[in-house]
């Protein structure tokens, strides 16, 4: 019993707080104050409900898809599962020569696609399409980016991965001091 008072009690209180009234008062320089307590000098007043959107339910039965106006509809539209980037998105490499950077797209590419990789913001497709050698490989942070568009223009597949590549300096404060030489008698 005690529990359903409570319980009546508190979405009461829930109530009134939703309909609680709202006070304001101009001050002297223009500004506004708000307050859900009377305000000396304000006035009570009255607040629109938020504004909100439903949608109109949509009958699937009547919806044109984009691939059954451009095949005929007898063809199930075909989506890569999905496009892989090496090296991983946020892998560490140290102190490498180069940097092997390659796309490889699930299930492979189709011949009628286009891959395009870029590389901080650069197109960097190899000779083969799906590749890139980063030689040298400067230090920093570098942003990979491969898309894959069908023969029309219509994006199949994207996918975006960062790798960093440190070069460590000699005069890092992690390195150990040289032992120093023993005096000599």
């Amino acid at each position: 019993m005690k529990r359903q008072s409570l319980v009546l009690v508190l979405s009461l209180f829930a109530v009134s707080a939703a309909f609680a009234t709202t006070y304001m008062r101009v001050e002297k320089d223009g500004t506004k104050t708000y307050s859900d307590r009377p305000i000396p000098g304000g006035q009570a007043i009255d607040l629109q409900p938020a504004q909100s959107y439903t949608p109109v339910p949509v009958d699937p039965s009547t919806s044109v898809s984009s691939s059954s106006s451009s095949s005929g509809g007898s063809e199930p539209e075909f989506r890569y599962e999905s496009c892989q980037i090496n090296p991983a998105n946020d892998s560490t490499l140290v102190n490498p020569e180069s940097v092997s950077i390659s796309a490889i797209p699930l299930p492979g590419l189709r011949p009628s696609d286009i891959l395009v990789m870029t590389v901080d913001g650069q197109r960097a497709n190899g000779p083969d399409g799906q590749s890139h050698l980063m030689q040298p490989a400067d230090r920093g942070t570098h942003t990979v980016t491969v898309t894959i568009t069908s023969r029309e223009g219509r994006s199949m597949c994207s996918s975006t991965a960062s790798f960093h590549v440190q070069r460590p300096s000699l005069n890092a404060p992690a390195r150990p001091a040289p032992p120093r030489p023993q005096p000599r008698n």
